[in-house]
């Protein structure tokens, strides 16, 4: 499958930025913004052929595929244009760090948008997998195995709809995240994640 709109490739606009087009790096799965590079056309090809971020660098003044030397690649999944046709957005699944400080994103900030959390937690969560029982409640529920976790998703079910019943929206918050938790969890436990379901949801809705 084509990374990219023929339509869109073909509608660039590069002589309006002098064959230099800024690019938007977006996480896949959280939505976080990563980074900004800039690509010639010779980048964006190679990009497409690869399907690894690739740009030009300014400073070396050369085609540079993102990972090249650190093996943090940026595995692109599309690539879109703004409404001119002079930046592209580039949804990527991103291998390690992105950022050559060794941060997930090179923005800085203490906020992140609300929902990118739980993309997190996911993480945090699925890497407890194998980890000592005794070193956390999560490496413990994966200790126990699916009949435990799949109890305490039930158990929890309960509790929401019983504080939605007494109108209790704090509990009902509590024991949502209590919900959610442990969801993720099972989740992982089976081999499956929160885009597995996000994908169901999207292909229902598109019915």
């Amino acid at each position: 499958m084509s990374l990219m709109d023929t339509k869109q490739l073909t509608s660039l606009d590069w002589e309006k930025v002098d064959n230099l087009m800024p690019v938007i790096v977006q996480n896949h799965t959280s939505g976080k913004v990563l980074m900004l590079g800039y690509v010639n056309q010779a980048a964006l090809n190679a990009t497409l052929a690869s399907k690894k971020m690739t740009f030009f660098s300014r400073t070396k003044q050369r085609l540079w595929c993102k990972g090249e030397k650190s093996g943090n690649f940026l595995n692109v999944i599309e690539i879109n244009t703004d409404c001119d046709s002079d930046t592209l957005l580039a949804i990527v699944e991103p291998i390690g760090s992105t950022c050559h400080l060794g941060t997930e994103s090179c923005f800085k900030g203490k906020v992140q948008p609300a929902l990118t959390f739980i993309a997190d937690l996911e993480k945090i969560i699925a890497s407890r997998k194998g980890t000592d029982p005794e070193s956390s409640y999560t490496a413990s529920l994966y200790q126990r195995g699916t009949k435990r976790i799949a109890q305490k998703v039930g158990e929890e079910g309960v509790e929401v709809a019983l504080a939605a019943m007494a109108k209790d929206k704090d509990e009902l918050t509590c024991e949502s995240a209590d919900l959610l938790y442990h969801l993720i969890v099972l989740l992982q436990n089976e081999g499956l994640s929160l885009l597995d379901v996000a994908a169901k949801l999207q292909q229902r809705h598109n019915k």
